[in-house]
């Protein structure tokens, strides 16, 4: 089976050879390896051939970054010669002509080139050459960048520069990132990279530059790090100045109110540091400050119908300024915001509130006791009868009206106490004398006979 598999890998050799395609009888991994400084580093070589069936017969050697040219190590399959200069450095694995070299250093670094012949035992006379090379890189993990600003303090916009330096302790080929607000900056007409990134410089700053600022360093031997955030104070403004107001009804440069209301105007606008603030009124050819600050109070009742004011916002660092002007006119907007006034004072709405509420329980208060106190309805309780019956025309007997004049005398009945009371209470809310008169007979005339009836005599 491995004589097979010999004369396969031979065959094939030889096609390629005849072919101009070298045949990959050994296998590096990886043509360049990043080695950290005072680590071993292992130069790993794969033998696609079976050692025991050949003869191999090769050399290591390291080409240095100015260019000298060392041989390591010479060897076979059974020997190897070191060079003494590194026998304490180096070391040579057999069978697969590996090469481990010892604690790094920076003149490791370099080229290094593998030559090796191979000659099968069946093929004698056939060599078949097999060369690769390696970089090998030596580096220092990067430690946690610290970044500086210079100046140290705030700086006004369009006046000032701001260089950004970031540096590292330890590390080589470090490779620097700067970042504002956790976005990645790049090259602009202000922005400008200098020393393999390590120093950002901004020439003149601006309003959008404000913000945290941060570096990350890394290298091929170390992990991206990041630096802690540093802030950058601009003064700048003022910008976007703008006057407003929930009251009224505004139009451009506009603002319509009632008579009599009391609006408050505020002036904002985008400043580092805050602005101060000072309206100006502009009635009758004439400007006169009313106040300082970002707030007017504007009572209508004591202007013209129409008046003319102007806010001013000035940045006492940057020593800028802008103004707003508008137009306040006092009309009746019909939205039911009119107040009347009576030397400066408005009627509560509160009062009205309280009139309206008193005058509606009042009224439901009347309409229960007239429900619930009927006189009618007590009567008809009284007799326990329906009251349909009541509303029946009755006659007296007595045609004669003088036949009914005289003294009468309400008898309290046992039992019918309570209603007879209500029946009194009652009949002074019958709405004719007729009614009383006829409601009183009926109460005498349907006195029940019994032996209390003796006491109307």
């Amino acid at each position: 089976m491995e004589a097979t598999r010999t004369t396969v890998l031979c065959v094939c050799c030889v096609l390629f050879a005849l072919t101009d395609v070298t045949c990959e009888l050994i296998h590096i991994r990886s043509l360049v390896h990043h080695g950290i400084e005072g680590r071993h580093l292992l130069l790993s070589v794969d033998s696609r051939f079976p050692v025991n069936q050949a003869e191999i017969q090769g050399t290591w050697s390291h080409t240095k970054q100015n260019g000298a040219r060392t041989t390591l190590v010479t060897f076979t399959k059974e020997n190897n010669i070191m060079d003494m200069m590194y026998r304490n450095h180096l070391l040579f694995r057999q069978p697969n002509v590996s090469l481990l070299i010892l604690k790094l250093k920076k003149e490791d670094e370099g080229y290094y080139h593998l030559s090796l012949n191979i000659e099968f035992h069946n093929k004698t006379g056939l060599v078949i050459k097999e060369e690769r090379t390696i970089y090998v890189t030596v580096d220092e993990p990067v430690s946690i960048p610290v970044i500086e600003k210079k100046p140290s303090y705030a700086v006004i916009e369009d006046k000032a520069n701001v260089t950004w330096t970031c540096s590292v302790e330890k590390g080589t080929r470090v490779v620097f990132q700067w970042f504002r607000d956790n976005v990645a900056l790049s090259p602009s007409k202000r922005y400008h990279f200098l020393q393999d990134n390590s120093t950002l410089f901004i020439s003149p700053v601006r309003k959008e530059d404000k913000g945290t600022y941060r570096c990350t360093a890394t290298n091929p031997v170390s992990p991206i790090k990041k630096s802690r955030g540093a802030e950058l104070n601009v003064y700048y403004g003022p910008y976007n100045l703008e006057v407003n107001s929930v009251q009224g009804l505004r139009t451009g440069e506009v603002f319509t109110i009632n008579p009599g209301e009391l609006v408050f105007f505020e002036c904002q606008a985008d400043s580092n540091p805050p602005n101060s603030y000072v309206w100006i009124s502009k009635s009758r050819n004439a400007t006169q400050i009313i106040t300082e600050g970002p707030r007017l109070e504007v009572r209508s009742y004591k202007l013209a119908q129409t008046e003319e004011y102007l806010c001013r916002a000035f940045n006492n660092v940057t020593k800028k300024q802008d103004e707003a002007q508008f137009t306040l006119v006092v009309a009746s907007l019909g939205t039911g915001k009119e107040k009347y006034t009576d030397e400066g004072r408005s009627v509560s709405p509160l009062a009205v509130i309280a009139v309206c509420s008193s005058f509606i329980i009042g009224f439901m208060l009347l309409f229960l006791f007239r429900r619930t106190c009927h006189p009618k309805r007590v009567l008809m309780n009284f007799y326990n009868r329906p009251f349909t019956e009541q509303k029946r025309p009755h006659r007296s007997g007595h045609e004669d009206a003088t036949e009914d004049f005289g003294i009468y005398e309400f008898v309290s009945i046992p039992g019918k106490m309570e209603s007879t009371q209500a029946s009194c209470r009652s009949l002074a809310r019958l709405e004719s004398v007729q009614d009383m008169h006829t409601t009183i007979y009926d109460v005498i005339r349907h006195v029940p006979e019994s032996p209390s009836t003796g006491l109307l005599k």
